[in-house]
């Protein structure tokens, strides 16, 4: 098994080979150019090389073009004889072949439905997602606290509405306790949530969330499986493609463990349209984003950002970008023109040729490259004719994709949506619970007081005083919350000692 992936032909002739070094791929790497370019192509030759490698692969299709991967490319494609062509240019003994897929799909349409709980999403990405102010944003954080010290899972998002239906009744005591929780704020938090729900959002929060082991995998013959999210949909709501694959991200960091420079990466993260993850992101995220980056190479985990444009990703994270992929760049506007010279600013020079020239030049299938070397340095930046892809280029038909997810053994774990036991059902259970024991002790009381009339009308006849009635204690009309407001609120003012810890963007830590 090779050492590297080979990506094209660079220099004048195209004859020296451009390669991805494995034990540098935990490097991360931009895929970077216009419309039109080649940028998914390389995306589908460099998926197929890690997969080649025994490196699985999570990637997502936003175009709907990369489920050709799961086929083998063919003769009869139009592009054959330039395929063939290409690769006589750039010495490759190309090899058509299929690799193992497996397709997911947070609407559970186009693969396999893919979760995540409330919980392990954390108040933090939940707050991105629904862009709360940072008033808002405390409140979120008040109620997972709440629901971390009182065990109270939150699953779905009727549990979290449950529970700041709960939080908003309570919020002077719990105001007392957290600071300001205004229930204006609790009900801008709702609304918000009903807009999530409304795109989709309802299909990724539950149970069976995904496990990691599922998408970190290898297949008996060694290959790595690449796993393709169908993202063409769910671009209708970027913030939620965005904060989904952030939350995947930041659970990888969180449970992988360190492993230091492997050989090769455990895992390849393509973030496709990197953009949207940082467009109108605050700072505070954007820092988390930049130390996720900067770590997580440690846990053998190598993250590839594609983009349009090398400005759409922070330069703080720019700079941990080691493997470059340069498509063309157009330059109309004045704008485009300092974007241009920024880019190749950012490339180790080579004095052949002038880097913004080359990639205002170079055509489709063609790109500026510069790799990290054996030393982990940048090599000098090369015109590189792009290799073509082993697999179909173009998406799979209907009825394939279908059969293939029959047949996979995801189907049967994740295929039908689990809804066990969490926080809307126990709140449910406790205001019924405590309109049970209201009930009760005004059943009591009535009777008490029945016993007394009578006791009084017995008194008349015999001459003796009667006493005075005892004042009835005021009916509890709070409804649902009010229900369980007493209940709850004791159980506040001490501590289960349970203490549940979060990660560094939020998430919640799994048992290990």
């Amino acid at each position: 098994m090779s050492d590297s992936i080979f990506i094209g032909g660079g220099g004048a002739d195209y004859a020296l080979p451009q390669q991805l070094l494995l034990d540098k791929a935990n490097r991360h790497g931009l895929i970077a150019g216009a419309t039109g370019t080649g940028k998914t192509v390389t995306l589908q030759i460099l998926a197929e090389g890690f997969s080649a490698a025994g490196v699985p692969v999570f990637l997502s299709d936003v175009k709907g073009d990369l489920s050709g991967l799961a086929a083998s490319g063919t003769e009869a494609f139009k592009l054959h004889e330039p395929f063939m062509k290409r690769a006589n240019t750039i010495g490759l003994d190309l090899q058509y072949s299929a690799f193992p897929v497996t397709f997911w799909d947070l609407f559970g349409q186009q693969g396999h439905p893919i979760r995540a709980t409330v919980a392990e999403m954390g108040p933090l990405l939940l707050s991105r997602l629904l862009e709360l102010t940072d008033v808002q944003e405390g409140v979120m954080n008040v109620a997972f606290h709440v629901a971390d010290e009182e065990g109270l899972p939150l699953l779905d998002l009727k549990d979290l509405q449950a529970l700041l239906v709960w939080v908003g009744q309570n919020a002077k005591d719990l105001s007392l306790r957290y600071g300001n929780v205004a229930a204006s704020s609790v009900g801008a938090i709702q609304r918000q949530l009903l807009v999530i729900e409304n795109q989709g959002g309802n299909e990724l929060f539950g149970e069976p969330a995904l496990d990691l082991n599922d998408i970190i995998r290898t297949e008996a013959d060694g290959r790595g499986a690449i796993n393709i999210l169908a993202a063409d949909k769910l671009m209708a709501s970027p913030k939620l493609y965005a904060t989904f694959l952030l939350w995947l991200l930041s659970e990888l960091f969180e449970e992988l463990p360190e492993v230091g420079n492997p050989d090769k990466p455990k895992l390849v993260f393509f973030f496709d349209e990197a953009h949207l993850l940082f467009d109108d992101a605050p700072k505070a995220l954007v820092d988390k984003v930049e130390q996720v980056a900067r770590l997580i190479r440690s846990k053998g985990v190598g993250v590839y950002f594609i983009t349009q444009n090398p400005a759409d990703v922070p330069d703080d994270v720019l700079g941990q970008l080691g493997n470059r992929v340069q498509h063309a760049l157009r330059a109309f506007t004045a704008k485009d023109r300092k974007d241009l010279t920024k880019a190749a600013e950012t490339y180790r020079e080579n004095p052949d040729f002038d880097t913004a020239e080359a990639i205002q030049e170079v055509g489709t299938g063609e790109a500026v490259t510069s790799m990290l070397d054996a030393k982990g340095s940048p090599m000098v930046v090369e015109r590189t004719l792009i290799r073509p892809p082993s697999s179909q280029l173009g998406p799979l038909d209907a009825t394939t994709r279908a059969g293939m997810l029959q047949m996979s053994p995801m189907q049967a774990k994740y295929g039908e949506k689990l809804d066990r036991e969490s926080a809307f059902e126990m709140l449910r259970g406790r205001a019924d619970k405590a309109a049970a024991e209201a009930e009760k002790a005004e059943a009591e009381e009535e009777a008490a007081e029945f016993e007394l009339r009578e006791f009084k009308k017995a008194r008349r006849y015999d001459g003796g005083g009667t006493g005075r009635s005892t004042s009835r204690k005021a009916k509890d009309s709070g409804g649902w919350g009010g229900a369980i407001a007493d209940v709850v609120v004791k159980e506040l003012k001490g501590t289960t000692g349970k203490r549940i810890v979060r990660g560094i963007l939020g998430g919640l830590f799994k048992g290990r």
